[in-house]
Order: C-alpha cells, then sequence, then structure tokens
C-alpha cells in the first residue's frame, strides 16, 4: 500500500430517459444557453433561448427563473415571453442523466474503449473545448480510447458529456454522476495523452481491449444480484458445487476491499491493482491466487471493481490464459449501487477522489435495506484498525502522516492521537511529519507543512 494511492476509477450513473430538444429562436443569434425541463414521463426538453445582446437585465432574470426544473406533460406547450421568435426545431435525442441545477458540484466518471487514430489531436480538441469551463479532474486519451474522472458545475460538468455523444465514437458511453458537496472533488484539471489508461505492470497497449469478444461478458445490475443471491441464499450444503464453479472476484486493491464489498468476495492480496496476478500462475502468489488450480473451461469468474475499467482490462488478460465463462459487472459497483442499493454490498465504495468513501445511499437515496447480519462482516480483517485490531466505524481511510509513508489505513481515533496521525511507532519519529488532521481531512502539499513547521520551531 506505501508509495500506491488513488488511481482512476468511475462513480454513480442515472437512468437513461428520453430529450426533446426545442430551438428558440430570437432576431440575433447570441447568447445561447441551455435549460433542461424534463416531464413526468421521463420526457426531458432542453430549451435553448437566444435572446438580444444588448438586453443583459432581462438575460439575468429570465436565466435566474430557468435554474428551477419545471415538470409538465409531453403535450404541454411552451409559451415564450416578450423578445422571443417563435421558430421550433424539435429533435429527439437521448439523455442519460436527470436534469440539475446549474449550481450544483457533481462528479462525472466514465470510460470508453475505442481506436482513436490521432490521439494528441484528440486531446488538443478536448482542451479547446473544455477552455474556460470550471473542471477539475483526471482525463486520459490514447489510441486505445478515453478514461475520465472529473468534478464540476453541473453545467460545466455535463456539457462536456454531451459535446463527447455528439462524436458517434462515444455515443453510447456509460456516464456516471455522483453529488459532490464540497465543490470540487480534485484539486485541478490533468488532460493529456497517457500510454496507459489504467495502471498495470507491463503497461496495457499489447493487450486487445478494443476486441469485445476478448474481454468478459458484461452483466447488468439486475443480472449480477440474481447470480449472487442464487449462491448466498441457498444452504452450504446444497449449493457446495455451486460454489465450486463460480468464483467471485473483486478486481481492485486490498484498502478498497476494507471499506466495502460484495458478499462472497475474497479480499485482493494486493496493495495496487497494478501488481495484479489473478491466473498467471507465478510460485509466488499461488497460494493466495483464488483462480489457481480451477477448471478454466467449466467455472464462472464473476469480476466486479469500482467502475468497470479495470475488469475489463484484465478479462483480456485471462482471456488469454484460457479461461473462458468470465462476466463483469456493468459499470462497477456505482453503477450497481445506483441501480439495486445496497442488496448484497457490505459497507461503503471507495472511491479516487477527495470524497474517499461513499456510503450506498450517495447513489441510491430512495433505498431503505433493513439491518442483517451482512453488515457486520463474519470475516474479522473487515473494517478493523490497522493499528490496533478493534472495528472502526468511520469506513474512510486516512494518509500516515509520515510523508514518506503515506500509507493509506483504516484506524481508530484512539490510535489517531496516540501515534500523531502515524501507522506506527516508527514513523512517529519520521523526518517530515505532518500534523494530525482533524476528523477525515486530507492531506495537502508538503511545502504547506514544511513552512509551518520550520516557522514552529524558529519559535520554541
Amino acid at each position: 500500500m506505501r508509495g500506491c494511492f488513488p488511481a482512476p476509477a468511475v462513480t454513480s450513473g442515472a437512468a437513461s430517459s428520453t430529450m426533446t430538444q426545442i430551438v428558440l429562436g430570437g432576431r440575433r443569434k447570441k447568447d445561447p444557453f441551455e435549460l433542461s425541463v424534463c416531464s413526468s414521463t421521463s420526457t426531458c426538453f432542453a430549451l435553448l433561448i437566444h435572446k438580444e445582446h444588448n438586453q443583459q437585465s432581462q438575460i439575468q432574470r429570465q436565466r435566474q427563473r430557468r435554474r428551477e426544473c419545471v415538470w409538465f406533460s409531453e403535450r404541454s406547450k411552451w409559451k415564450g415571453g416578450r423578445g422571443v421568435g417563435v421558430a421550433l426545431q424539435v429533435q429527439q435525442q437521448q439523455c442519460t442523466y436527470e436534469s440539475r441545477e446549474e449550481k450544483e458540484w457533481v462528479v462525472v466518471n466514465f470510460y470508453h474503449f475505442v481506436f482513436i487514430k490521432d490521439a494528441e489531436a484528440e486531446v488538443a480538441k478536448h482542451l479547446s473545448f473544455l477552455e474556460g469551463r470550471d473542471i477539475r479532474g483526471r482525463i486520459y486519451v490514447n489510441q486505445q480510447g478515453i478514461n475520465a474522472q472529473y468534478s464540476g458545475p453541473s453545467r460545466d460538468a455535463l456539457a462536456y458529456v454531451e459535446w463527447l455523444r455528439g462524436d458517434e465514437r462515444f455515443s453510447d458511453i456509460l456516464v456516471q454522476i455522483s453529488a459532490a458537496q464540497n465543490g470540487h472533488a480534485f484539486p485541478k484539471l490533468k488532460l493529456r495523452y497517457k500510454p496507459s489508461l489504467v495502471q498495470l505492470e507491463g503497461g496495457i497497449s499489447h493487450l486487445p481491449l478494443l476486441d469485445p469478444s476478448m474481454r468478459a461478458t458484461p452483466l447488468t445490475p439486475s443480472e449480477w444480484r440474481k447470480r449472487l443471491e442464487a449462491v448466498n441464499t441457498t444452504s452450504e450444503a446444497s449449493n457446495k458445487d455451486l460454489k465450486t464453479n463460480q468464483i467471485l472476484l473483486d478486481v481492485r486493491n486490498g484498502y478498497e476491499w476494507d471499506i466495502g464489498h460484495f458478499n462472497g468476495a475474497q479480499r485482493p492480496d494486493v496493495d495496487c491493482f497494478r501488481s495484479t496476478s489473478f491466473g498467471l500462475s507465478q510460485p509466488e502468489v499461488i497460494a493466495a491466487d483464488p483462480l489457481e488450480n480451477v477448471d478454466k473451461e467449466k467455472t464462472d469468474i464473476l469480476m466486479y471493481c469500482t467502475g468497470g475499467i479495470r475488469c475489463d482490462v484484465y478479462s483480456t488478460i485471462l482471456r488469454q490464459q484460457g479461461f473462458q465463462n468470465l462476466y463483469t459487472l456493468k459499470g462497477g459497483v456505482s453503477h450497481y449501487l445506483e441501480n439495486e442499493g445496497p442488496v448484497q454490498w457490505v459497507g461503503n465504495l471507495f472511491v479516487f477522489d477527495s470524497r474517499l468513501s461513499l456510503p450506498p445511499p450517495a447513489y441510491k437515496p430512495e433505498a431503505i435495506t433493513k439491518p442483517n447480519r451482512h453488515e457486520v462482516s463474519e470475516n474479522n480483517t473487515f473494517a478493523q484498525c490497522y493499528i490496533c485490531g478493534l472495528q472502526v466505524n468511520d469506513l474512510r481511510h486516512r494518509n500516515c502522516a509520515n510523508l514518506d509513508c503515506n500509507l493509506l489505513y483504516l484506524c481508530c481515533m484512539n490510535c489517531v492521537k496516540n501515534l500523531r496521525g502515524c501507522c506506527c511507532l516508527e514513523c512517529t519519529g519520521a523526518p517530515r511529519l505532518r500534523p494530525v488532521l482533524p476528523g477525515f481531512q486530507r492531506y495537502k502539499k508538503w511545502h504547506t507543512y514544511r513552512d509551518t513547521i520550520s516557522q514552529s520551531k524558529l519559535t520554541t
């Protein structure tokens, strides 16, 4: 876990509905802006209003009114005010996100494998579109596709999604959206060419990611739920053969499993996905490899990760190793929680941004579940303090205060206090020791603390 901290991943999406786009044209086509208006039948109407450029006060008043989401029937007519033309252009499109207020902050995640002939030129196009928009995050592009995780005001964040979907290569991307309660979830924007969309030892450029037949078969959230329920609700005796022929593989980092996982999933024996070696039969990892000595033609391998991209990547490796029956959770855990709620899920979901941990209701607030025996795992390694071994109540990681360690770990507040935010006694004597952070804040750049610590030493 040391030196290995959050790589890209994806969060929640939204159900698909039909969008009708209505363009109202004024005399001068300047200062356009878009309003999403949703009907109770899930039909969304996007109104693009073109107003006179010099009528600033009127524009401000109208923009303020149109920030609200108005519900009306599919046959209702919109009546424009003064100064609005009568030209109407109706166009059917697919709307894959809910109408959101202009000032709402969101985190958007998506990835897509598709051949991009000139990746550098593609990066330049994206940078040009995002110029002047308030978006921060990680957006990587190469010849195999795109992988994006970013935050921003919903107006800017979703405008990028719609612009991207205007390109037929990306028209069917699965976009996942979750709330960012405290503004940006990322410190800055990194939009660039990157040789590997996912970090894996040896790289991924040689993998047949653009061939869907080489990737695992995607299961919808409902299909995934039925698979897990068939195993976990059947008695141990009658389910012996079924469990032998089905393996639930958590293709994430061990610290992600520590705060949440599906019932029946083993803890990954790696602290970085880049070193994952399931099914590769290396002598040093055979003992911890759940795919060792399994029947490659008869065993069903069910794989899941946060947003789906790591499973898609790793499934091509397993396919090349001869595994026949490979299945992935489409859209990952975040997509599952949004559609199915926390059924068969234990704990929270680790996310790769400043929020670090999200409870299931963050994806599906209306899901109400009764406490059950799975909420506290029978496996005594779940949700334990890394230092003292006691169970922790807050499923959120900390970084060790020793900058040169930076271990990401679960810790009870008593141990945080006793070891001054460090993961062990040795780290408490480190030369580059950051202060103890209250609660679960994130550490900033070292120079922030270096200057403060230096000044403190001078005064003492």
